[in-house]
């Protein structure tokens, strides 16, 4: 089990950078990916980045160039730094943690955060 808290969301001008964080407080030792995900009304909530425990990291085709997943393992944290932002970038952005790493499997996931809000304006 983990507790997520998403945050770095704004309202941001097209081309524009962002960077988001996801505080992870674990009861369990973590194995699997850490994983950003983000979800537009109406849609379904898609893979975005993800980052093992041996640093590779793997990315969507929309967002591959543009956006670069990290953590910080001594302050629990992960990030995603948000360059070239399009008004497509808009979002509801989550993460989730101890999940596969394959970005085309639906995760099995119940702790959801309460996600943090992306705008992108052009």
């Amino acid at each position: 089990q983990v507790q997520l808290v998403e945050s770095g969301g704004a309202s941001v001008q097209a081309a524009g950078p962002l960077r988001l964080s996801c505080a992870v407080f674990w009861y369990i030792y973590p194995s699997g990916c850490r994983v950003w995900f983000r979800q537009s009304p109406g849609k379904e909530r898609e893979g975005i980045a993800t980052i093992d425990s041996d640093e590779k990291t793997n990315y969507a085709s929309s967002v591959e160039g543009r956006f670069t997943i990290s953590q910080d393992k001594p302050k629990s944290t992960l990030y995603m730094q948000m360059n070239s932002l399009k008004p497509e970038d808009s979002a509801m952005y989550y993460c989730a943690a101890d999940i596969p790493c394959d970005l085309a499997v639906p995760p099995v996931f119940d702790d959801w955060g309460q996600g943090t809000q992306v705008t992108v304006s052009s």
